[in-house]
């Protein structure tokens, strides 16, 4: 493999243009290829992104012997079967989250994986953003004492319509997966544990999509987290990690810039990142730098953190349709 990661697109949509913008930050990875089930849509996407190669079928990509690794980016129904090709086919993989629709469906991926020894990450790109790893930095140096609470929403307002991906069922619509796993994952970034117990409150769309849901966890020893997702409003979309001794707050955690630190209602610290691009600059580099190294899965969104988020989601989701 040559020291420039060839990278491939799966999925020409939104976020894959997020993800080829910011690519070209990225020294040591080049934008090949990418794939759609229309060739128009492939080709339209990759005269926008410097020519590169346009297939009208994924197994085509896959097949690219100038392609060295994947990133998907298509409806979540589709990425387990996409990534488990990818990687039979030797390709890294860089999935979108959610991985996949279900914990058993995940855990087969990641054992295919395991047992083809092909690299394998959730793209989990909150993670990887210098804010989120600057606010660890001080929970660990102490700077809030022990963390109590995390309050973190994610929610902009959809309109609804039951052929929308978003509310579609058979596309795994609903608003848990599309944007709750920001806000659960963080949780879980933060306690770094699964919740003991959850309760939550929801709200369904009137094809029994759910489209609003609050959650409280409990992680025990008097640790919780306060998590929000929406279809229905906006919602305020930051992140606060509560300690003993101060608290972080993360404007629009999800794509976070920057942090604060407060005393009491004192600000005494704050950082920002001074980015480029987006931000997915960041894992792209971070993945990457993995890929290149021989590595088999991301030392920052491991495969052990996907298999909690989906544990979470599979009982949130369960008590949404309950």
């Amino acid at each position: 493999m040559s020291r420039v990661l060839r990278w491939g697109i799966v999925g020409p949509g939104r976020i894959a243009e997020q993800f080829a913008a910011d690519i070209r930050l990225v020294r040591q990875a080049r934008l090949t290829a990418v794939a759609s089930r229309s060739l128009q849509a492939a080709s339209e996407f990759a005269a926008r992104h410097g020519g590169i190669r346009a297939y009208g079928s994924y197994d085509e990509l896959f097949r690219d012997g100038d392609v060295d690794a994947v990133y998907i980016a298509t409806p979540h129904n589709l990425h387990a079967a996409q990534a488990r090709a990818a990687l039979a086919a030797g390709k890294a993989v860089l999935c979108e989250k959610p991985i996949t629709v279900g914990l058993e469906e995940f855990l087969s991926l990641r054992d295919y994986a395991q047992a083809s020894d092909v690299y394998l990450t959730e793209g989990m790109w909150t993670w990887y953003l210098p804010a989120i790893r600057k606010a660890q930095e001080w929970v660990g140096a102490g700077r809030i004492g022990p963390v109590r609470h995390v309050q973190a929403d994610f929610g902009y307002p959809l309109p609804y319509d039951p052929a929308r991906r978003e509310y579609d069922h058979a596309l795994a619509g609903g608003c848990l997966l599309e944007m709750g796993i920001y806000p659960v994952a963080i949780a879980e970034l933060f306690m770094r544990r699964e919740p003991l117990r959850m309760e939550l409150v929801r709200h369904l769309a009137p094809n029994g999509v759910e489209d609003d849901v609050a959650m409280l966890f409990d992680f025990g020893d008097g640790r919780s987290a306060a998590l929000a997702t929406s279809f229905r409003c906006k919602l305020n979309n930051w992140l606060y990690v509560i300690g003993d001794e101060g608290y972080i707050a993360v404007p629009d955690f999800w794509r976070a810039s920057s942090c604060r630190l407060f005393r009491l209602e004192q600000e005494i610290d704050r950082f920002d990142d001074g980015r480029q691009g987006q931000g997915f600059e960041f894992e792209i580099e971070a993945v990457t730098n993995d890929i290149l190294a021989g590595r088999r899965e991301s030392p920052i969104v491991r495969a052990d953190d996907s298999l909690r988020f989906q544990s979470d989601l599979a009982t949130l989701r369960a008590r949404c349709s309950g």
